[in-house]
């Protein structure tokens, strides 16, 4: 992947489902003003054009055929990080339960991770004001010269919390999936460990103005480190 200019850093903020990276990057990115890509969207994007297609998500061979084929585009603007399949907007319908439980089996195709790998870094490469970038495996795998690179996590209860807000369902069916999808995300990345060279953040009891203060502490240490 391209180097970065100094002047455009990039933020690689891992961790666990129900952590709070994508309000603090947003909030992040919004605060330096840089790019953000939640590559969580990008894989739930291709979940729903599996979906669309009537594909199942554990026919591999299709699956890679049906995600290759579509059309996927996605924002890169904290404002609008839209989500889009074959030229419709599918930010919300992204977020549905069926895409929430086949994304697991489609993020795990092989061919499937290369190709948004792959595009994960073209629009980081792109990004020349610099880029905020959240999901699991973006620190070993994605943007592994980013320079700042944060684990961010929290406790189950928190976790789950967080998350059954966000969806308006029950606290404890929310800690099931995500503890399902801690489970099936472990076969191709490593959720719940943080990798090397990351700085750990635990935002369970830190409100998100407080994590995002952490962040940009290390991010103008590495400027007079620089």
């Amino acid at each position: 992947m391209p180097e970065q200019k100094e002047s455009a850093p990039v933020v690689a903020i891992d961790g666990p489902s129900g952590a709070g990276k994508s309000t603090v990057s947003k909030t992040l990115a919004t605060a330096i003003d840089a790019a953000y890509l939640d590559t969580g969207a990008m894989y739930r994007a291709a979940t729903l054009a599996v979906l669309k297609a009537e594909v199942d998500p554990s026919q591999a061979a299709q699956v890679t055929k049906t995600v290759k084929n579509a059309k996927l585009e996605f924002g890169t603007s904290p404002d609008d990080p839209y989500s889009r399949v074959d030229g419709e907007d599918v930010s919300i319908d992204i977020r549905s339960e069926d895409v929430t439980k086949a994304v697991s089996a489609v993020a795990g195709n092989k061919a499937v991770r290369k190709q948004l790998i792959a595009e994960q870094q073209r629009l980081i490469a792109e990004a020349k004001k610099g880029i905020v970038v959240e999901g699991r495996d973006i620190i070993e795998v994605v943007a592994p010269d980013a320079d700042v690179k944060v684990y961010l996590t929290a406790d189950p209860e928190a976790r789950a919390g967080r998350r059954a807000a966000e969806l308006g369902v029950g606290a404890e069916e929310t800690k099931a999936d995500i503890t399902r999808r801690d489970g099936a995300d472990s076969k191709t990345t490593k959720p719940l460990e943080a990798p090397e060279g990351a700085t750990v953040i635990d935002s369970t009891e830190l409100p998100v103005v407080e994590v995002v203060a952490k962040i940009l502490a290390l991010l103008n240490n590495r400027d007079i480190d620089d």
